[in-house]
């Protein structure tokens, strides 16, 4: 009796079992689905906001590709006359940076351009008019600037002398205020002075009306005088002085400045430096060739013209002469600078697969950049010579390299070339083609852009001489200065 009362009073004090309890599958699948269903939820969520973020790209890409181009600006110009006063020239200003910033990337350089007495200039010309026996303008300003080898001066010169709305992408900015300047640009004709007389007097004759010389001291007295070349000595002044013998009188007294030089073959460590100087190209006095990269029309193995017999380095012309006159398929020829050579050299570049690009009186000669524009594979024998622009161009991709003694030796050289096979001519002039603007100083983007951008890189150096130059208080007149350290002292390694 007992137990079966504990036994109604256990069932009546049970408690029920809860539904989760009683029912657990059915809960957990419950769960799992309102937890698929919210995860879903913010997949997609996410899903929608990067599908906005890339409509929104595409739809910022389109209308900067539709709106911020000439094209599309001329469009709304006609559609919208008032919008070409306010809005075309902000368009037309984010072209200009950002073509800047892509050519050359950060803040331009300022330079300012002298404005030097025309006897510097203009009066160079005039002189060298007369001395062939013109009659030039009452405006010296209209006077012509003669062709030859040298004219690098005159491009930079007249590039200074444009509207800086004319002169997009360019590396440096021209200033009008010098207080505002980061360098002095001096504008003298150095290379034209040298050769107004055609040829130097015999003693005791007659003085000619032109002295070369005596401009030479003149420019230099008149810069001295100058407050801003006074400032810092000249360092951060820039002068072009690409024959080799260019201000050979003064030389000493400009030293300090940039010099812009062909080669170092008449300098001294202490004058020039690839440090402080910059290597710019001859330019190229025959036509550019304008037809297909091929071999088909190029019958000649190997061409040189130009003159025989040269002084210092140059005298291995006559030994290569000798060497290879007498080959087939190679044409070597004495020629001199005149328009009859000029025509025959255009010829024979375009039509041959080679062209040797001997040293001349200094190491290096025009007809290297004769041969880059001809797309006729360079031979460069110079074993001292120094090339524009390596930073951008490897000169192995685009010219042959022949050590003197090697290429002195009979049969060497032609041996050699002839074993080139046809498709590495090729690449050679593949590359000829895609460096040749380089070597072209009417080109818009070409030879004179690229000489300002070498000029602009060596600002960093010439603050850091100006600042070193302020602080020391003695220097050792037996050490040679920092700034040439690094002067020619190149040797060739034959790439062949």
């Amino acid at each position: 009796m007992s137990s079966e009362l504990r036994s109604s009073k256990a069932k009546k004090t049970a408690k029920p079992s809860s539904p989760s309890s009683t029912n657990f599958p059915h809960a957990r699948r419950r769960r799992q689905i309102l937890t698929q269903f919210l995860s879903m939820a913010r997949k997609s969520s996410l899903l929608k906001q990067s599908l906005a973020t890339i409509v929104g790209v595409l739809v910022l890409y389109a209308f900067l590709n539709n709106f911020l181009t000439p094209a599309a600006t001329s469009k709304l110009e006609n559609a919208f006359p008032s919008f070409s006063s306010a809005a075309s020239n902000s368009i037309s200003d984010v072209f200009v940076s950002r073509e800047n910033q892509l050519n050359f990337p950060g803040k331009p350089v300022k330079v300012y351009l002298y404005d030097l007495p025309k006897r510097f200039t203009y009066g160079v010309i005039k002189h060298h008019l007369l001395a062939r026996g013109g009659r030039p303008d009452d405006d010296v300003s209209k006077l012509k600037y003669p062709g030859h080898q040298h004219m690098g001066e005159w491009y930079l010169f007249q590039d200074l002398l444009k509207p800086e709305s004319e002169r997009v992408g360019s590396p440096v900015e021209k200033v009008l205020d010098p207080e505002e300047a980061d360098l002095f640009y001096v504008p003298f004709f150095s290379s034209l002075s040298l050769i107004v007389n055609q040829a130097r007097p015999a003693s005791g004759s007659e003085k000619p009306l032109y002295s070369d010389e005596e401009n030479q001291v003149a420019l230099i007295e008149w810069l001295e005088a100058q407050e801003y070349w006074k400032r810092n000595n000249g360092r951060d002044h820039v002068i072009m002085a690409s024959d080799p013998n260019a201000l050979y009188k003064v030389i000493d007294r400009v030293k300090n400045c940039v010099l812009l030089v062909c080669d170092f073959g008449r300098l001294k460590e202490d004058q020039g430096s690839l440090v402080k100087d910059v290597i710019v190209p001859y330019s190229h006095r025959i036509n550019i060739y304008t037809g297909d990269i091929s071999v088909e029309n190029r019958n000649t193995l190997l061409f040189f013209m130009g003159n025989r017999f040269r002084k210092e380095g140059g005298k291995i012309r006559d030994l290569l002469f000798q060497l290879l006159e007498n080959e087939e398929d190679v044409i070597v020829k004495h020629g001199t600078q005149s328009r009859v050579s000029r025509r025959a050299a255009t010829q024979g570049m375009h039509t041959s697969k080679f062209c040797l690009n001997p040293a001349g009186d200094t190491p290096s000669a025009c007809r290297l950049f004769d041969s880059i524009v001809s797309m006729c594979v360079p031979v460069i024998v110079s074993d001292s010579i120094e090339l524009p622009f390596e930073d951008v161009i490897d000169y192995r991709k685009i010219a042959i390299f022949v050590e003197s003694n090697a290429a002195l030796k009979p049969g060497f050289l032609v041996s050699v070339l002839r074993g080139i096979p046809t498709e590495r001519i090729l690449e050679y002039q593949t590359e000829l083609n895609e460096v040749k603007h380089y070597f072209q100083y009417g080109e818009p983007n070409g030879t004179v852009n690229e000489i300002w951008r070498q000029i602009a890189q060596k600002l960093p150096f010439i603050k850091l001489t100006i600042n070193r130059d302020r602080r020391l208080v003695k220097r050792d007149s037996n050490v040679r200065d920092c700034s040439c350290l690094c002067s020619n002292q190149t040797g060739i390694i034959t790439s062949l």
